[in-house]
């Protein structure tokens, strides 16, 4: 039984199809893209190093349509305003959040919405806001497309989520995360009350 949903989506130009970390995609249809490495579907259990990451996006920075942007803190700041508004106004119920200088996580409660509509709506208000802002032209993307799901199907799975989430920003030197929307998961699983885990 689904509980919640961890999503999950890059800023625009990061984690490729043929990121050398491996990914998802069934494979690379852009042919200059194609030409940065090899595609290898789902995480290497061997991941490149640090420096070899960097020059795979410096490489695809040439070669992309826009310019490789990454989130600096104030337009996080921005996005999680975005965030906080279609959170309150849509009913969501966020246990975690973490906005990444390029991509974001977010475990949210099963809702009446499915995860890929969740994602539109957080997505569309952040655009909007960043170029809004001037952080962003209107021709720019901001986000690199639909993102992904992780189905969580009970209390353990959500709050190792919530740890691996709150954890991102530490593991690059930035802060904790506290953001208003963000509320303390209780145990809730459907159908069950909270102290019956």
């Amino acid at each position: 039984m689904v509980a919640a949903y961890h999503l999950i989506w890059t800023a625009y130009g990061w984690w490729l199809p043929n990121d050398p970390r491996g990914s998802m995609s069934e494979g690379v249809a852009i042919e200059r893209i194609a030409e940065l490495g090899p595609h290898h579907y789902g995480r290497k259990v061997v991941q490149p190093s640090s420096a070899a990451l960097r020059d795979f996006y410096d490489r695809a920075d040439g070669v992309l349509k826009h310019e490789l942007l990454r989130f600096d803190i104030d337009q996080v700041q921005l996005i999680g305003r975005a965030f906080d508004s279609i959170v309150d106004a849509r009913k969501y119920t966020c246990y975690a959040c973490a906005i990444m200088p390029d991509h974001v996580h977010l475990l949210i409660r099963k809702h009446r919405e499915k995860a890929e509509e969740m994602i539109t709506n957080l997505q569309e208000a952040s655009r909007s806001a960043l170029v809004e802002a001037g952080h962003r032209s209107d021709d720019h993307p901001v986000w690199g497309g639909p993102g992904w799901k992780v189905f969580q199907h009970s209390p353990k799975q959500i709050e190792t989520t919530i740890r691996y989430i709150r954890d991102n920003p530490i593991k690059i030197g930035r802060p904790v995360q506290n953001w208003p929307f963000v509320i303390e998961y209780d145990g809730w699983m459907p159908g069950r009350p909270p102290h019956l885990r």
